[in-house]
């Protein structure tokens, strides 16, 4: 004759069983949503066009920004941007990341461009500032 244990009930039994799957389910779930997140912030403009930068510095920027100079006119002058190793306005290490970031949010009496802009004018803006 078998006998049964009476301290385990059927759904004790089963809660013994699927826990682990449950613990493993719950595990993968939460992987593939941080992957999912770190892609989106992870996100990367399309290749710019520098004469349309141009364009759209002409129309956006250079009423406060000198494209030729470093000299300052209401904003500092961008003329070798990219070459500097920091950003004067923010200190954060001149790349991409810090340039969109100062495009999006602004700050320092520059107006936030975030929703002005396209990601094709940014990712053209982009193109242009690394030419000066």
């Amino acid at each position: 004759m078998v006998r049964r244990d009476e301290s385990r009930s059927p759904n004790r039994m089963e809660e013994e069983i699927y826990a682990p799957i449950m613990k493993k389910t719950q595990y993968l779930t939460l992987v593939c949503l941080l992957a999912g997140t770190a892609g989106l912030y992870g996100q990367t403009l399309p290749k710019g066009d520098a004469a349309k930068g141009k364009d759209t510095f002409d129309q956006q920027c250079g009423l406060c920004h000198d494209a030729a100079t470093t000299d300052k006119k209401m904003g500092p002058g961008l003329k070798g941007l990219y070459k500097r190793p920091k950003l004067t306005t923010t200190g954060k290490p001149t790349n991409d990341a810090s340039v969109l970031d100062k495009i999006n949010t602004g700050g320092n009496g520059m107006p936030p461009e975030k929703d002005l802009l396209s990601d094709a004018d940014k990712a053209n803006l982009l193109a242009y500032l690394k030419t000066l």
